[in-house]
């Protein structure tokens, strides 16, 4: 079973990494902006295909390689897995290594050939567009916090009955494998850190609410109902993850009250289970919003650009990943490689939304 789903993960991320160049949105390939009329460049086109084989091919060799290498030696389960939960590491640095050659490649030809030389650059925004938005309300990230407020008020009932020794780190075979005297900090950890994680979901989705809804000025219509979609799906997928955190807590925190009751299949599989949800989700979102104004989309862009264009951001994007404007008021802005969003790091609240919770969990495990 946890085979299959090591599998099944992997699967899932190589498709996913493959598909990266088309459902990014139109006027952006491999994180350097474009002209809406060059989105059918030959040149760019090449690179796209180039990048989805060659991402294929080394998912191939990867899964093959651990086959080979499992199928030759006599290992461990413990070894087998831990190797399996390591292979996504592998495609996704070589898939990255495969991203910064070809944003190297496309910023050349951009150069190359002035795009957006002598060209009016515009940036377009609607009033009206928020009264579309379909994002979770906060009141729902509320939910997974009560349940988390219950396995506390749960572990103080319970305390005479956990062990002596509390585990602090589980292995690859979801078994614990480091431990630290029975304390009610201790016996607490684990709730308090799912109680910080759920806030963090909570803060990122109402910092999301309030980011810019950045429309596309060669395509409106199109990129409206892409960032539309992204914050919707993007607000249910946090939530989902949040529900599917709480999951994994509760059980682990059961696990430890109840060792003898529970399967070992069931300890190993229920990680393994998380991450295969975990990307099924990310899939799902990519496809859900990678539909609209990308290479998937179907619908003909019909608004003659002229000599008016989206503006050419690049400057405030380092390699196309990282986003550093100080003059965006947005606290989270649209990834231009993946489908979600990315920090805008010249906006010091983001830091504290993600950081912050980190260093809490951070200082509550090593209390």
């Amino acid at each position: 079973m946890e085979m299959t789903l090591i599998f099944v993960t992997i699967g899932f991320l190589a498709a996913l990494q493959m598909a990266v160049p088309f459902i990014v949105k139109r006027t952006v390939v491999f994180g350097v902006t474009i002209p809406v009329d060059e989105i059918k460049n030959t040149q760019l086109r090449h690179y796209k295909k180039l990048y989805a084989i060659l991402t294929l091919f080394v998912s191939i060799i990867v899964l093959a390689t651990y086959f080979i290498w499992s199928s030759m030696n006599t290992l461990t389960e413990n070894v087998l897995i831990f190797a399996g939960l390591f292979m996504p590491f592998v495609i996704l640095l070589i898939s990255m290594a495969l991203y910064f050659y070809f944003h190297m490649k496309v910023t050349q030809l951009k150069k190359q050939e002035q795009w957006f030389k002598d060209r009016k650059q515009v940036r377009v925004s609607e009033l009206n567009v928020r009264t579309k938005d379909e994002m979770l309300p906060w009141i729902v990230y509320v939910i997974p916090m009560v349940i988390t407020i219950g396995l506390v008020v749960f572990t103080l009932l319970n305390y005479a009955n956990l062990p002596d020794q509390i585990p602090t780190h589980w292995g690859p075979d979801g078994k614990p494998d480091a431990f630290t005297g029975k304390t009610y900090l201790s016996a607490l950890t684990l709730p308090l850190v799912l109680l910080v994680m759920n806030a963090m979901f909570l803060g990122i989705n109402e910092l999301t609410r309030n980011s810019g809804i950045k429309l596309s000025a060669g395509n409106v219509k199109a990129s409206r109902v892409r960032q539309l979609r992204l914050r919707k799906y993007t607000s249910w997928l946090l939530f989902f993850i949040s529900v599917l955190v709480s999951m994994l807590f509760t059980f682990l925190q059961f696990t430890t009250l109840y060792e003898n009751s529970v399967s070992d299949l069931l300890i190993i599989t229920m990680p393994l289970a998380f991450s295969a949800l975990v990307l099924i989700g990310t899939v799902i979102l990519a496809i859900k919003v990678g539909k609209k104004d990308s290479d998937l989309d179907v619908e003909i862009i019909d608004e003659s650009p002229g000599d008016v264009i989206n503006a050419d951001d690049d400057q405030y994007w380092k390699g196309g990943l990282i986003y550093f404007n100080p003059e965006d008021p947005s606290i989270f802005v649209e990834k231009r490689f993946g489908v979600g969003w990315t920090l805008n790091f010249a906006r010091p609240l983001g830091y504290i939304v993600l950081i912050g919770p980190l260093l809490v969990i951070l200082i509550v495990t090593l209390l």
